[in-house]
């Protein structure tokens, strides 16, 4: 990007309704030029990986590890390991911090449960003092709470940085180099777009046996102070690469 140039940020999408969230409001704040890549259609062959000034790999209901349902899979691990390698800042949500790990030579694999819902996460030492530290600040009582919605889970690639875990998946998050983040979780979701997860993913809800009502229930008691909390995380990362 020249000084006089429009930064851009590319997201690559599998659901539509799993899109950027309240990133998005923010990195328009910061003068963004933002464009989605529906990558289920073909569009990650058309994307220079380092072209973008920020790459952002969303979740969806798939996973890593299914390339011959999935073969764009494969498209997409090569754009983000092009990334990685670069050291250009890259954010991977859910699916895609577990295409991130791939990438850095981590396996990724079933959980012993799916992680579903509103659940607090711990920080590391090293996630306290990094951007997620935001998501630590003024908690309720039950912790840091988080929007999770996984099955699967990876191990920590080698050289990356541990940043916050759950007692069913010990890593959460993790930073590699200076620009590359994975989240396991959600903190881009704003809560009055649950309702339409609750409608997508309504039959991953039943088959794990979590109630619809319980979770549209507590989006309501965690979500709002949740966003801000994940609004001030991603603003500090941002901030932090200069964007």
């Amino acid at each position: 990007m020249t000084a006089t140039s429009q930064p851009t940020t590319v997201a690559l999408r599998h659901l539509a309704f799993e899109d950027l969230g309240t990133l998005a409001p923010l990195l328009v704040g910061r003068g963004h030029r933002i464009s989605y890549l529906d990558v289920p259609l073909g569009a990650v062959e058309t994307l220079d990986p380092l072209e973008p000034d920020l790459l952002v790999v969303l979740g969806g209901p798939i996973s890593a590890t299914d390339d011959a349902s999935y073969p764009f899979l494969r498209q997409e691990r090569d754009v983000l390991a092009a990334r990685v390698a670069a050291d250009r800042p890259v954010i991977g949500v859910c699916l895609g911090a577990q295409l991130t790990a791939q990438v850095l030579g981590a396996r990724v694999y079933p959980a012993a449960a799916k992680e579903i819902g509103w659940a607090p996460i711990a920080l590391t030492a090293a996630g306290a003092s990094s951007p997620l530290a935001s998501l630590a600040e003024d908690v309720p009582a039950e912790g840091a709470m988080v929007l999770h919605w996984h099955g699967d889970t990876f191990d920590l690639p080698a050289g990356a940085t541990r940043l916050a875990s759950t007692a069913l998946c010990p890593n959460q998050a993790f930073a590699y180099g200076r620009a590359t983040l994975a989240l396991q979780f959600h903190v881009e979701v704003a809560p009055d777009a649950v309702e339409a997860w609750l409608v997508g993913h309504a039959a991953e809800l039943s088959a794990a046996g979590v109630g619809v009502p319980d979770l549209r229930r507590a989006t309501g008691l965690y979500g709002p102070s949740a966003a801000a909390r994940g609004e001030r995380c991603l603003a500090a990362w941002l901030d932090a690469q200069g964007l």
